[in-house]
C-alpha cells in the first residue's frame, strides 16, 4: 500500500475511534451503534450488542460500567483458556472491556496489559481501571505494529475485531511473535473475507474504519501466519456473523463477503 495511503487509512481509523471514546464520555451517539466502531447512548442497546457477540450477563457484570461500548465482533477470552498467573496482551484494547474480562481468569498472580493507539481510549480504560479496583490490568499508548512491550513478555495475546484496522498485518503478526513467549499462543477474534470485496466497498473509508474493507482473504491470514513462524493455525469462520455484520452496514450486502472468525496459532517452543 502506498505509505500516504496508509496514513490516511491510519488517521482515519484513529479519529473513528476518538470519537467513538468521546462519544462515549458524553453519553452521545458516534457512528452506527452495532458496528463494530460505534457506540449507543442506550446501555441496553450494547448489552445486546455484546451478547450478539458471545459475552454472558455475567461478563457485563463483571467490568466497571463504560467499559462495555458494544465494540468487537467476537468474544477472544472464550478460546483462550487463560490460567491463574498469566500474562495476557490485549491488542487494541479500547475502554477496556476484554481486559477486565482477562483480569478476573489471571487473577492477582498474572498481568493484562492494553494497547491502544488512541490516547482517548486510553485515558478512559485507565478511569475504568481504578473505577474497578483492577490492580493487575495496565494501558499503555502505542500502535499495534510497534507494540511498547519487550520480547518473550506475553503467554496469550488476544485482539478483538482490530487487526483488521492495520495497514501492515504481517508487521502486527510479527511484533505479537517477538512479544510472546515460547509457547505463547494467539486468542483473537477478527473479520475475515471469504471472497473479494468490489472495489466499491474495499475503497469505502467508512467501511474500513467499521472493520470490513481491511479484513484479510482467509488464505492470505494464513500464510501470513505461516510465514512469521507460528503453527497450531485455526481459523474458525463464524457463519452466524453474517447476522450482525449485516447490521453494520445496511443495504451494502458486506456480509456475503466478511465474516467473523476466531484465529488461534501458537509460537512453538522451538524455532520451525
Amino acid at each position: 500500500m502506498d505509505p500516504k495511503h496508509a496514513d490516511d487509512i491510519r488517521n482515519h481509523v484513529r479519529d473513528s475511534y476518538r470519537q467513538v471514546a468521546e462519544a462515549s464520555n458524553t453519553g452521545s451517539h458516534c457512528g452506527e451503534a452495532s458496528s463494530c466502531c460505534g457506540v449507543s447512548d442506550d446501555s441496553a442497546l450494547n448489552t445486546l450488542i455484546s451478547t450478539r457477540l458471545g459475552y454472558s450477563q455475567t461478563d457485563l457484570d463483571n467490568v466497571p460500567s463504560g467499559a462495555d461500548m458494544g465494540l468487537g465482533c467476537g468474544n477472544p477470552r472464550a478460546i483462550a483458556s487463560l490460567q491463574p498467573g498469566d500474562v495476557v496482551v490485549d491488542l487494541g484494547s479500547g475502554g477496556g472491556f476484554d481486559a477486565f474480562l482477562a483480569a478476573h481468569e489471571v487473577g492477582q498472580s498474572g498481568q493484562v496489559i492494553g494497547v491502544d493507539m488512541t490516547p482517548e481510549m486510553i485515558s478512559k480504560a485507565r478511569a475504568n481501571a481504578h473505577k474497578g479496583n483492577f490492580n493487575q490490568v495496565e494501558f499503555r499508548l502505542g500502535e499495534i505494529e510497534n507494540l511498547p512491550l519487550a520480547d518473550n513478555t506475553a503467554d496469550v495475546i488476544i485482539s478483538n475485531c482490530v487487526i483488521n484496522l492495520s495497514t501492515n498485518k504481517p508487521r502486527v503478526f510479527a511484533e505479537t511473535f517477538r512479544i510472546l513467549k515460547p509457547g505463547g499462543r494467539l486468542a483473537i477474534s477478527d473479520t475475515v473475507k471469504t471472497t473479494e470485496l468490489p472495489d466499491d466497498l474495499k475503497n469505502d473509508p467508512q467501511l474500513y474504519a467499521g472493520c470490513m474493507a481491511g479484513a484479510l482473504l482467509i488464505k492470505e491470514l494464513q500464510q501470513i501466519l505461516k510465514d512469521t513462524g507460528f503453527s497450531d493455525i485455526h481459523i474458525t469462520p463464524k457463519d452466524d456473523s453474517r447476522d450482525f455484520i449485516k447490521d453494520w452496514a445496511p443495504g451494502r450486502g458486506v456480509e456475503d463477503y466478511v465474516l467473523s472468525a476466531s484465529i488461534e496459532a501458537v509460537k512453538p517452543n522451538q524455532p520451525i
